[in-house]
């Protein structure tokens, strides 16, 4: 599933091959909805209307219209690109532009979202009322607001910087290769860390985040960047996905267990978990 790298990246991609403003002209929704069924008498407002940029909240792709937004989340295999004259069958959102082209959204498991906000309320909308802040903003995501999100929770460090309402967008490969690159074994309960190694993760997650963004993502299956192209990060993995191979640091084997119903990886050696 694209996690906040992957959609970060595809957000860029977007505002790259969009010209600013352009206007939206033509509206074609599937049949079959996706996660949810298409509002369609709302998502069709947005024709007239010109987008001035794609904005990214957690790991949803917000296109800012001039009275609106529209809103997409890439579920598990979503993509958006600009038309070739190839259709598709997984192709559910056509968005026919002013200058001619076209950009589609295709999605064959249908897990994605695609809506019209009117208003967007971050404290008032179920979908961002719940989400903690983005790690890649340093004052929101800050020390005094990580060490007080960990006081008193017994629960694995792993589980705690996966949980959305505490940090957002930290997926299983992005948490396991922080906590490696922190030093810090996944299954350390958060309370117990130490103000240093809190202040280290902090930095870790926000310097993995931005190593895979700067990769343009993983690509471990389906994920692929605005246009088609796959991201490298998964080229660059410490431990995630190499249970069994040495550690890139001290040749020790590197070990593998199911935490919180995520597959999890480490050295037992940089990361012991006493």
């Amino acid at each position: 599933m694209p996690e906040l790298p992957e959609v970060e990246t595809v957000r860029r991609g977007l505002n790259d091959i969009l010209p600013k403003p352009v206007t939206i002209v033509k509206v074609k929704l599937g049949h079959k909805g996706l996660r949810y069924p298409f509002r369609r008498s709302a998502i069709l407002k947005s024709c007239g209307q010109k987008i001035l940029g794609v904005e990214r909240r957690a790991k949803y792709l917000l296109f800012r219209l001039e009275k609106a937004y529209l809103l997409s989340h890439l579920g598990m295999t979503g993509s958006w690109r600009l038309g070739d004259g190839n259709s598709d069958p997984h192709d559910h959102v056509v968005l026919t532009l002013s200058d001619g082209r076209q950009l589609i959204y295709r999605d064959p498991r249908r897990f994605g979202q695609f809506d019209y906000i009117s208003e967007l309320n971050f404290d008032g909308d179920p979908r961002f009322s719940h989400l903690g802040p983005d790690p890649l903003e340093e004052d929101a995501f800050s020390y005094p607001y990580f060490k007080e999100k960990l006081k008193g929770r017994s629960s694995s460090i792993k589980s705690l910087i996966m949980n959305q309402g505490i940090v957002v967008g930290v997926g299983n490969i992005y948490a396991s290769e922080s906590l490696y690159l922190a030093g810090i074994h996944p299954l350390r309960s958060g309370s117990h860390l130490q103000n240093s190694e809190i202040k280290i993760l902090r930095e870790a997650i926000a310097h993995t985040l931005w190593d895979a963004i700067a990769c343009g993502g993983t690509t471990i299956s389906d994920f692929r960047q605005a246009g088609g192209s796959s991201g490298y990060f998964q080229n660059l993995l410490f431990v995630y996905g190499r249970a069994g191979e040495p550690c890139p640091l001290c040749n020790t084997t590197i070990e593998s267990q199911v935490i919180v119903g995520r597959n999890s990886f480490w050295c037992p050696q940089c990361q012991p978990l006493s």
